[in-house]
């Protein structure tokens, strides 16, 4: 599956911590996308380990964005919170690591690599400003 509730909460999160002019905290991002908030947490970390956020201790701590929107591509974002490159298809990008002993036989495996190919490309040229446009 290729946006799950993680990529999708990441993305809403994005978008509002691109218009906040301070940062903000899980708690308060969590009540304002009615999005469960140790769910949140967890994405916000992740984004943030992934240097997609900058996470800011204390008080008036909280998240915000580490680079421009026009920096931030949805590939990285996705895969940052699924913790793998975001797929469409339970096919292996290779024929050699395919599961099934019967790769050399398939015959929607070209297709399929080759969509892949495709979004992965799109997602990784994807902005965060494209998505604020």
């Amino acid at each position: 599956m290729l946006i799950t509730k993680a990529s999708e909460y990441a993305i809403l999160s994005l978008i509002v911590l691109s218009n906040a002019k301070k940062p903000m905290g899980s708690e308060s991002l969590a009540i304002q996308l009615s999005i469960p908030k140790s769910f949140l947490a967890k994405i916000l970390q992740s984004l943030a380990k992934a240097n997609i956020l900058k996470s800011f201790k204390g008080i008036n701590g909280g998240f915000s964005l580490a680079h421009d929107t026009k920096e931030i591509h949805m590939l990285d974002v996705m895969t940052a919170v699924e913790g793998k490159s975001p797929t469409v298809f339970e096919c292996s990008p290779s024929m050699d690591d395919c599961p099934s002993d019967r790769a050399s036989l398939c015959s929607i495996w070209p297709f399929l690599n080759k969509l892949q190919g495709k979004i992965d490309s799109f997602l990784g040229e994807l902005t965060l400003a494209d998505i604020l446009e």
